[in-house]
């Protein structure tokens, strides 16, 4: 019983342990530091961190201009935050096309993947959701 129980108190001290850590550029993954070169070309990066959380592990991107990149555990963008338009290239084309059609004088500024829904939000502050596939499914 007494090695449950410390079995238990240890799972909990490592579920409850948080810690970000800003670390060089040299540290992260290429494919997060590639992702920001790719579709950020003209906004340098300008902090790098990494955070942990219990059993879950992230990467987070500071760009110039205003913009943070957030990925997961296998380095794949889970979201994308600016206070300028956000590049085409990071934005799936049925979003787009959706957010173009219904709020023409918009821009996307903000992008997020949530389980297997997709969430964006535009420059007046509406926050429009998405299926995986980008199909919409409502906005508020």
């Amino acid at each position: 019983m007494k090695k449950i129980l410390s079995l238990l108190l240890v799972f909990g001290a490592l579920m409850s342990c948080q810690k970000e850590k800003i670390v060089p550029m040299e540290d992260m993954p290429s494919e997060v530091t590639d992702y920001a070169t790719t579709h950020f070309p003209n906004n340098a990066i300008v902090q790098s961190i990494v955070d942990k959380d219990g059993f879950t592990k992230t990467y987070e991107l500071i760009l110039e201009g205003s913009f943070s990149l957030e990925f997961n555990r296998a380095k794949e963008i889970i979201e994308i935050d600016g206070i300028y338009e956000l590049p085409n290239s990071v934005i799936p084309t049925k979003i787009s096309e959706y957010v173009k059609a219904n709020y023409p004088t918009s821009i996307i500024t903000g992008w997020a993947l949530e389980d297997n829904n997709q969430e964006v939000e535009i420059d007046n502050k509406i926050e429009l959701n998405f299926n995986k596939n980008g199909d919409f499914l409502n906005g508020d």
